[in-house]
C-alpha cells in the first residue's frame, strides 16, 4: 500500500485534521484513508436505500399481458 498523493487543504479543514489527529492519537494520513474509505462504502450502498421502495407486484410475469405464452 505505497500510493502517494498530495492534496493542498484549505486552511479551516487543514487545522480540523490537524486537531483530530492529535486528539486521537493517530496519523493525519489514517483520518484521511478511513474518510475515504467511509465515502466509498457510502456510494456502494447508496442503491439499497431504494430497495423495497417500489410497489407493486414482485414479479412482473405474475401480470396479465406480460407472458410470452
Amino acid at each position: 500500500m505505497r500510493n502517494t498523493l498530495t492534496v493542498r487543504l484549505p486552511d479551516d479543514l487543514a487545522e480540523w485534521l490537524e486537531e483530530t489527529a492529535k486528539e486521537a492519537g493517530v496519523a493525519k494520513g489514517r483520518i484521511v484513508r478511513e474518510e475515504l474509505q467511509r465515502a466509498r462504502d457510502a456510494r456502494r450502498r447508496g442503491f439499497m436505500r431504494l430497495a423495497g421502495a417500489v410497489s407493486g407486484p414482485k414479479d412482473l410475469s405474475i401480470r396479465k399481458g406480460f407472458s410470452r405464452k
